[in-house]
């Protein structure tokens, strides 16, 4: 997954970030709150995990402002030394997902981050085969296919298409496709994204009449949203 790991304390971050490194996350620390919601604000993350006590705002306006202005998919959750049962409360009742009171086991963690992930289809057993929007997405084949004929893609096509399917409806920075889909120590730029985009459009016909809508998002990246909600019924 990719973690945004708001900490003010370095030792703290440090550690952190080592044991989600180990575990095969990637992790981008950040030290204040009003320096997250400004990356935010272009960047995308799998999962926010953030301090209550900050230099700059504390976690609850934090919390606050990411559930107004980024996304309710993304989960978060709280790492901090409050443990009042009242700013438990409050954190939960604003959005947060999971609430940990320091010091942190690392395993416990580890568990609680994959189970939010499981919750957004991030992490865990994957389904092997998923149908949606007229197009079968079939994981241990790597393959798509559209009433049963198969659609000729490339590895990393497939890669990005299937990561795109699995965060529908979710706006994902050009960043946290190239760490997903290329991998993190990948030297590709972002003008690959930008390509492979234009060319799984076309491939799968991702497009209003198919009931899919593929957008770019100025200065940010891109989103699918899948319209069936949109289409009308039959014999309309």
């Amino acid at each position: 997954m990719r973690i945004a790991l708001l900490e003010d304390d370095s030792h703290q971050a440090e550690l952190l970030n080592l044991w989600l490194e180990a575990a095969g996350h990637t992790s981008t620390i950040f030290s204040a709150g009003k320096t997250l919601m400004k990356n935010m604000s272009h960047d995308s993350f799998d999962l926010l995990m953030m301090d209550w006590n900050l230099p700059d705002v504390s976690g609850d306006e934090v919390l606050r402002w990411v559930r107004e202005h980024v996304d309710w998919r993304i989960p978060v959750l709280f790492v901090t030394a409050r443990d009042s049962e009242e700013d438990i409360v409050r954190s939960l009742e604003l959005g947060a997902d999971d609430y940990m009171v320091k010091p942190i086991r690392r395993m416990e963690l580890l568990a609680r981050i994959t189970a939010l992930g499981r919750r957004v289809g991030g992490t865990g057993a994957e389904r092997e085969v998923i149908d949606v929007g007229g197009l079968s997405f079939d994981s241990a084949r790597r393959s798509i296919s559209r009433a049963g004929e198969a659609i000729d893609l490339t590895g990393k096509e497939f890669d990005l298409a299937l990561f795109l399917v699995k965060n529908t409806g979710r706006i994902l920075s050009r960043g946290h496709i190239l760490e997903s889909v290329w991998g993190r120590s990948s030297d590709v730029n972002t003008r690959t994204v930008d390509t492979h985009m234009s060319r799984i459009r076309k491939k799968l016909d991702l497009n209003q009449e198919r009931g899919w809508r593929l957008s770019a998002i100025y200065q940010h990246g891109y989103r699918l949203e899948h319209l069936e909600s949109e289409q009308p019924a039959a014999g309309q």
